[in-house]
């Protein structure tokens, strides 16, 4: 990076801890100011939500309108392979790649915002960034969004509303899914410090906690 915005900024923190709103702000923030302050250029946000709320639709069609077996998820909304939550990173990667293909001066006029959540029962942050691409990493700067899982868990409650399950700012989960999902994360163990490196395969990666 040889310009004064980030290239890829990874947002990643609980459901609901605020991660779609700082989003949200950024893009309501004017451009002049957003560049000056938080070195941010112009937003391509890069989000495995909209790929996952797919496939549940899909299955949904499949089993309930098509009388075919449900592909990526059981009746109870689990992902069948745990290989899906891979998946979904290696996609935000191959949608990163694309961008840089299709426009060479991409990073000159665009950062990418990588989002997900990530709890140690699909293998955690560490399994997480194992699966993003090393042209990706090696632009990245990590933010997590630290919040408690109690005040995630009554953040997801007051988000969501039922007529929008699909919407980034009003989706949200059962407390039973958040507790099996996303109680516990291994954050901690990978990054202790409120800012540093973490480390993927040779890449040293800098974060800060929010």
């Amino acid at each position: 990076m040889d310009h004064d915005t980030f290239d890829v900024l990874i947002l990643i923190g609980r459901p609901a801890s605020g991660k779609s709103e700082i989003i949200d702000f950024l893009k309501h923030t004017a451009p002049d100011v957003r560049r000056g302050r938080y070195h941010i250029t112009g937003l391509d946000i890069l989000d495995d939500f909209p790929m996952l709320w797919t496939w549940f639709e899909e299955d949904h069609i499949l089993s309930q309108q098509l009388g075919q077996p449900r592909l990526y998820t059981d009746e109870d909304g689990y992902f069948k392979h745990p290989t899906y939550w891979h998946l979904l990173i290696e996609r935000l990667s191959l949608d990163y790649q694309k961008s840089l293909r299709d426009d060479p001066t991409y990073h000159d006029h665009t950062t990418a915002l990588v989002e997900f959540s990530r709890g140690n029962e699909h293998g955690g942050y560490g399994e997480a960034f194992s699966h993003l691409a090393d042209d990706l990493l090696q632009k990245a700067a990590i933010v997590y969004v630290n919040v408690s899982f109690a005040e995630s868990l009554r953040k997801n409650r007051r988000r969501f509303n039922p007529q929008r399950p699909d919407s980034i700012l009003e989706h949200g989960l059962s407390d039973g899914k958040m507790e099996r999902l996303y109680r516990e994360d291994d954050w901690a163990a990978l990054a202790p410090a409120e800012s540093g490196f973490v480390r993927v395969r040779d890449i040293s990666v800098p974060f800060a906690v929010f």
